[in-house]
Order: structure tokens, then sequence, then C-alpha cells
């Protein structure tokens, strides 16, 4: 029974994955219906991951959802509550009918940050500010092929603006490389294979002093990452000659799978199964596992309609985060504000490490409703793009009001 719920589970995940960033109405109930009819499963016991997320108390730089009328001058303020991504007539008493009061719900604890956006700058104020970013499903859209998630022109000029005035670092499960190739950016620092391949500066980075309204550093634009200006850091490297083995293993394993893809991402081993048919994903898993059997010092994750091969080793996008404001300087800063943007289960745990930190910014992409460790909520890239461009005005607004402050006008 358990297995048929873990099996309806990943179907259910498959019609959600599909249709997050599209338009649902009624057709979307009937697919998971047909999911749960076909295992003779209960939409109950599914869960769907839809009813209203478990609360987390909101220590960190609580912000309020109503807003002042003064605040709320010049902006669109229509309702306080954005359109829940599901539509549905249907009148039953199944959990996925309550889809839009309980993504309101949802919501209403983890709020816009572009609407909470006015708040947190004024938190912020007087702090520095340091940016990181997940990349797949938060600077590119979830698509089929790994390999076409590929960031907008507009996307990619947003966070070179934000780059200019806070330093920012893109921390992913794909391969550093990969990601370089994908962003071209050279005035951020990059993390792959979920942190566990750094490119970042040689030791900690002298950050400003007292009087400068402490002033963010960002990487000098001018410099190549190659260059010896910056230095790997690489926890897992002595792991890399068992990675090869496991990557060429599963490719063998699984080539008669139609529709699988095995991503090399140095340091980990990726399996997409978004392409691969539902009746195929059993043989697939067990493919999977019986390789990773193989290899005790390894084991294995699961992300969205990805599977993940990683050494097992006490290091993730949460310790890659601290080491980053580490190197940058940041590390024993009151001061300083991590702001993390992400939408998969590995970035969790750089939202536990904010939280704990005890104030910064962790937000959440989606547009369902899910548990998550993170204050503030983005329902897909295109508000994540609108947010960092936000972002980027407001630092060279606070700049442009400062020369004219100095300047006696």
């Amino acid at each position: 029974m358990m297995k048929l719920i873990a099996h309806a589970r990943r179907s259910t995940q498959r019609v959600l994955m599909q249709q997050q960033h599209h338009h649902l109405d009624g057709r979307f109930i009937k697919n998971v219906r047909l999911v749960a009819r076909r295992n003779k499963i209960s939409l109950r016991s599914l869960g769907m991951g839809l009813q209203r997320s478990v609360s987390y108390k909101q220590r960190v730089q609580p912000i309020q959802r109503s807003t002042t009328k003064a605040e709320n001058k010049g902006r669109d303020v229509s309702t306080n509550l954005r359109t829940p991504p599901f539509q549905s007539d249907l009148n039953t008493n199944d959990p996925v009918i309550s889809l839009d009061s309980s993504y309101n719900s949802w919501v209403a604890e983890h709020p816009s940050a572009l609407d909470s956006f006015d708040r947190m700058m004024k938190t912020a104020k007087g702090k520095r500010i340091v940016v990181f970013l997940d990349y797949d499903g938060t600077l590119s859209p979830i698509v089929d092929n790994p390999d076409r998630a590929l960031m907008s022109d507009e996307m990619r000029a947003a966070v070179r603006e934000v780059a200019k005035y806070f330093p920012t670092a893109i921390i992913t499960g794909r391969s550093r490389d990969k990601v370089t190739e994908f962003v071209k950016l050279s005035n951020v620092y990059y993390a792959g294979s979920h942190g566990m391949d750094i490119m970042a500066p040689p030791r900690p980075v002298k950050s400003g002093t007292a009087g400068n309204d402490h002033q963010t550093i960002a990487l000098d634009h001018r410099k190549e990452i190659s260059t010896s200006h910056e230095v790997l850091f690489q926890p897992a490297k002595k792991f890399l000659p068992a990675i090869q083995e496991i990557f060429t293993m599963l490719e063998e394993k699984t080539e008669k799978i139609q529709g699988v893809r095995i991503e090399d991402n140095s340091f980990c081993v990726s399996v997409h199964f978004r392409q691969v048919r539902e009746e195929d994903y059993g043989i697939l898993e067990e493919k999977v596992k019986s390789v990773v059997k193989k290899y005790p010092e390894f084991h294995l994750t699961e992300g969205k309609m990805v599977l993940e091969v990683r050494p097992s080793i006490e290091w993730n996008k949460g310790h890659a985060l601290e080491y980053l404001l580490d190197t940058l300087g940041f590390s024993n800063s009151s001061d300083v504000l991590p702001l993390y943007i992400g939408d998969d289960r590995s970035d969790e745990d750089a939202f536990k490490v904010i939280r704990s930190r005890g104030q910064g910014y962790p937000i959440i992409v989606s547009s369902i409703p899910k548990d998550t460790n993170a204050l503030y909520s983005l329902q897909d890239p295109s508000e994540v793009l609108s947010f960092l461009l936000r972002l980027a005005r407001w630092k060279k607004a606070s700049f442009s009001s400062r020369t004219l402050h100095e300047y006696g006008f």
C-alpha cells in the first residue's frame, strides 16, 4: 500500500510540474483524480502537498501582510493576495478543491516578496545585503530538457544589475561549468553541485569600514572568473573518480529506458525522469538504487523530477552560503542580511541557515503550497525577475539620493 501511495505521489508531482507554469482549470483536477483512481487511492490519502503547510513561527524579521495607505501610494494594491494558480468549479469535499483557500492561507504565512518589498528594504536600511540565487526554477523556467533551461536576456541583465550593487552568488545543483555557461556573467560567484564546487575569493575580503554607510562589495566585473583572483573550494574532490564510475554505470543501466537523461554535475550525478513514462519509473528507480548500493559513501536524494546521487558528506547549499559569507568577510558581521531565492528542496538547507542567523530573507519560488523554511515567496521566475529589478533600482536610488545629499541638494 505504501508503495502505491509513493507511486501515486510521483504521478501527482509529474502533473503538478507539467502544469505549474501554465493556467490551470478543471482538466487539472480530472488528471489528478485519474492518477488516484488508477492506483485505487483516495485523494485524501495522497494529500498532494496542497493542503495548508505546517506553519513555521516567523522569528526572522516578520513582515505584516497589511500596509498603510501611505505605503501603498503609487502601487497597485487592489488585492493583498495573489491569484491562486489553481481554478476549479467542482463541488466536492476533496482537499484538492480547497486549493484557492489553501494557497491564500499559505501566502498569508509566506508573504509575497514583491508585496513586502518596501518593508523588507526599510528593515535593511543601514545593513548590507548579500544575494544568493538558485538557477533552475528560479532564474530559468523548469523545462523538459535540462540542457535547454536557458535564462532570458532580461533575467541575465537583471542579475548583472543586482551584482553591481550587492555581492551575488549562484548556488545550484548543476555543475559549476554548466551554470557559468548558462549565466554568462563574470560579476557573480558560482557554486555548483549543491555547493561542493565553489569559485570564491582566496581569503576574506574587506567589506568596508565604519562611516561608509555600510557599502557592500561586489565582484569586479572586469575580472574574469577563471583568473587567479578567485580560487576553487571542492570539499568532495576525493570522490571524483567514483562519481565518474557511477555516471558511466548509470548510463549503461538506463540506456533502454526512454526519456531518461543522466547528467554529470561534476560532484553529483543527476537522473532526470521528467520525460520517462510513468510505467517505467519503478524500473528506473530500482536500477539507480542498485548502482548506489555498490557505493556506500554515496546516497540518493530526490528533487523536482530528478534523482541525484551525491557523496555522503556534511555539505549542502546551507554550508555553501556560510562559506561564501565567510570568504567575503561577512561571517561575523551582525549587520549582514543574506537574501536567498530558490525553489527546490535542496534550497531548504540555505533557508535554515538564514533563519538560524536570526536575520535575512529566505524566499521560496513556488506557485503551490508547500512546507518550507522560507519566510517570503515568489510565484515563478517572472516574479523573481521583477523582484531583482526592483532590488537594483532601490539600491541605485539610494546611491543617487546620498550623492545629492553630499553635494548639498
